[in-house]
């Protein structure tokens, strides 16, 4: 499919650019996209650290007093919870929030990410990201003039400069190269935003 290239300056003379249907021209579906959001935030979450129950405190079993007439109660195992060093009652436990999930089936989760917003109109290819002076103010004029919303920009191997620092004052722009692309981050946003060079290293980094 062919996407007008759009730039700060002027459009006029700027050629088309070619997306590649294979990366950019899927049927979305729902099923595939909630597995690969899923497995995204599990791997996000941390386990709490595990804490030591009776069974694995190293104190001793002996009954250490009398039964009657000590005048305490009566204990017959030091690793008890009541104890200082005694094993954790009902402690906190190491759980696994990292479930396995296919590379066909997270791959294929991000073309059908870029497909939804290639379907719905919601993508824009830029041919530079270039702000002058790398000003806030200047960028938050270029990106009404577009008519941009929430949106995630994606450039190539590095975030132009000039761009990441006007940008990082305003709330409702997020910025990533290209390896960071992922589908939770394509989909929380209204608009999607790639420059050429992020263009050619998603092919690329399918076609690969």
């Amino acid at each position: 499919m062919k996407v007008k290239v759009h730039s700060f300056a002027d459009d006029a003379g700027i050629a088309d650019v070619e997306l590649n249907d294979e990366v950019f021209g899927l049927d979305p579906r729902a099923d595939i996209l909630h597995r690969v959001v899923t497995w995204q935030l599990e791997k996000r979450r941390e386990t709490a650290r595990g804490t030591r129950e009776r069974a694995d405190v190293a104190r001793t079993g002996k009954k250490f007093g009398r039964q009657k007439g000590g005048g305490t109660a009566r204990h017959g195992d030091r690793r008890a919870p009541v104890f200082i060093g005694g094993g954790k009652a009902h402690g906190a436990r190491v759980r696994d929030f990292n479930p396995s999930l296919n590379k066909k089936i997270r791959a294929l989760g991000l073309k059908m990410a870029l497909s939804s917003h290639a379907k719905a109109g919601s993508l824009f290819v830029m041919d530079s990201l270039v702000v002058d002076g790398g000003k806030t103010k200047t960028l938050k004029g270029d990106l009404a003039k577009l008519g941009f919303g929430k949106t995630l920009v994606i450039d190539g191997d590095m975030v132009e400069t000039s761009f990441a620092f006007a940008a990082g004052n305003l709330h409702d722009i997020n910025v990533l190269p290209a390896a960071g692309a992922n589908v939770y981050d394509i989909l929380k946003h209204d608009t999607l935003v790639l420059t050429r060079a992020a263009v050619e290293k998603l092919e690329a980094r399918f076609n690969g």
